[in-house]
């Protein structure tokens, strides 16, 4: 005779509904538990923000932040171009969700603030800050990270910066529309592609008319791919007299009139859906010119440089995060007789992602460094910035997305579901290889710096020479790399480039990392011994001395 469920349960039978072996929530953890990211911290002169990103990494690990985080994706922001009267507004509603997160990342720095601050390592700090908040997600990096490239491209306008910069650099959030001078904080965009362009800017149809007023100008054109329309201030690109130049555009203007920025659509992405990106219209809209008519591009450029370590940065954050919650599932979840993690295979295919996870993020610290060395007047890192950046743009923005697809993997169907957060990290990975330029453009503005800028070549070989002699197979690479630099060209750009990534990235794994990290990515990255996909690494590979250092609070 067949017992009923209930003698079942009372003979300890299992229920329906019982749920055994599946990982519990992941929140509350540290989402700055990561022994690369407080090395690098240290080793590049911020040390002393290490109190503080400790707290911000409990608080981006918490329940609360990464519901926000959720929220704010699924609570998409929505356009009004009209009020209920008829009249233009061009505004875009958000969950309160992101605003929780603009005002979190504002108030710690992750904004613009470091260029009002003087000690060594702000720079340094920010980046740090943002490889812990970007746990939380990625759509509310745009506008901080645009306010924060925005101030070294309008200081080429002294009067303009003296006007704007103490707004931007505040570390208060003021999200309603007004003048911007009457606020307690601002957020700036830019606009520079087209339709009919994209990444080639110069082919740019929208113009400037010069006003009878010295420097102000009105702009008539059509703008692809403006992220962030709430923003108060738009650096924008437009054919002036002189040429493609570069303009500071308010949405809001002195007298406290509505500039005109007509907002056609909302862009409906593939990921960071919490964040609008839209085609504004310009029509009449006053504008003041940023330097000099005909160099927009080189007025521009410093703000494209800034916004690209921010692509480096929030991909090493977003291969972290998904290394994390691949490796808590892993610690929880039993198969075949163990624990996922004690499990061989999966062992190798953790630690593999942690290689990845690690030299990414030690790659990002170092970029960081060299920004707030060049822009304190380092002449040898601005040299190496310039190239390293673009180089690191190219290949860690190129790796995120095959590595966020393993890290959903080791989930297995669960990782499929929009529950676990996976699919929201798979879908934001892409987009940052596209944005400030694709991997065909940055792999050939390498080949640009190698070329006009001799000093690049030199910085990067002077960066590699430091680890000299530690490792065979690094000391192969480099000479590798020289003889490629003789051979390029832009039909090979692209490996030459990943090339100078890998070797770059191995040596700072040799000089800074534990013997087992770097000896693994030598012997896979360089010396070949390695597979096609993720989890493929030697048998000599010390697994657990990489895993246990990896994920938070040991392997366990």
């Amino acid at each position: 005779m067949v017992s009923t469920l209930d003698e079942q349960r009372a003979h300890g039978g299992p229920g329906t509904h019982d749920v055994t072996n599946q990982a519990p929530p992941l929140t509350p953890y540290d989402a700055s538990d990561d022994a690369a990211l407080l090395e690098g911290l240290r080793r590049e002169g911020a040390g002393w923000a290490e109190e503080d990103l400790r707290r911000l990494g409990r608080q981006a690990g918490s329940a609360q932040a990464q519901e926000w985080a959720d929220l704010a994706n699924r609570h998409e922001p929505e356009l009004r171009t009209h009020d209920r009267y008829g009249n233009r507004v061009d505004e875009v509603e958000f969950h309160p969700s992101w605003h929780h997160l603009m005002r979190t990342a504002i108030g710690e720095g992750l904004a613009a603030s470091p260029w009002a601050d003087d000690r060594p390592g702000a720079h340094v700090v920010r980046s740090a800050g943002g490889l812990v908040w970007g746990h939380t997600e990625a759509g509310h990096g745009c506008p901080t990270s645009m306010t924060y490239a925005a101030v070294p491209a309008l200081r080429r306008q002294p009067e303009l910066a003296k006007l704007y910069e103490p707004l931007l650099t505040s570390r208060e959030y003021d999200p309603v529309l007004r003048e911007p001078t009457e606020k307690r904080g601002l957020l700036a965009g830019m606009g520079m592609t087209e339709k009919q362009g994209g990444s080639d800017v110069r082919t740019n149809t929208t113009a400037a008319t010069p006003t009878a007023e010295p420097g102000v100008y009105t702009l008539r054109g059509h703008k692809w791919f403006t992220s962030a329309p709430m923003c108060d201030v738009f650096l924008v690109l437009a054919q002036a007299p002189g040429g493609l130049s570069c303009f500071l555009v308010p949405r809001v203007l002195p007298d406290g009139t509505r500039n005109t920025f007509r907002i056609q659509r909302l862009k409906d992405k593939l990921g960071n859906r919490s964040n609008a990106s839209s085609e504004p219209e310009f029509d009449g809209t006053v504008a003041w010119l940023v330097g000099p008519e005909g160099q927009g591009v080189k007025t521009i450029i410093e703000m494209v440089n800034c916004t690209r370590l921010d692509c480096v940065m929030m991909s090493a954050a977003l291969m972290r995060k998904s290394l994390v919650e691949a490796g808590h599932h892993a610690r929880h979840r039993s198969a075949f007789g163990a624990r996922l993690v004690d499990q061989p295979l999966m062992r190798n295919v953790l630690a593999d992602l942690a290689l990845e996870s690690e030299a990414a993020t030690t790659l990002t610290l170092r970029l960081a460094g060299a920004a707030d060395r060049a822009i304190r007047g380092d002449e040898g890192e601005a040299a190496f910035r310039r190239i390293a950046t673009a180089v690191g743009k190219y290949w860690v923005t190129k790796r995120g997305p095959a590595f966020t697809a393993e890290a959903l993997e080791c989930l297995g169907g669960n990782g499929y579901v929009e529950d676990s957060g996976m699919p929201r990290h798979y879908r934001e990975a892409p987009l940052l290889s596209i944005w400030e330029g694709s991997g065909n453009v940055n792999a050939l503005d390498v080949l640009r710096a190698l070329s006009r800028e001799p000093g690049t070549a030199e910085a990067l070989f002077g960066e590699l020479a430091l680890a000299r002699g530690a490792d065979a197979r690094l000391d192969a690479a480099v000479t590798r790399l020289g003889t490629g630099l003789s051979e390029a060209s832009p039909t090979t750009a692209r490996r030459l480039v990943e090339q100078m990534a890998l070797t770059l990235q191995a040596s700072l794994l040799v000089r800074h990392a534990p013997p087992a990290v770097a000896d693994a990515f030598c012997e896979t990255r360089l010396g070949g011994d390695w597979g096609h996909a993720f989890g493929t690494l030697p048998e000599s590979a010390g697994l657990d001395a990489i895993v246990e250092r990896a994920l938070p609070g040991g392997a366990g």
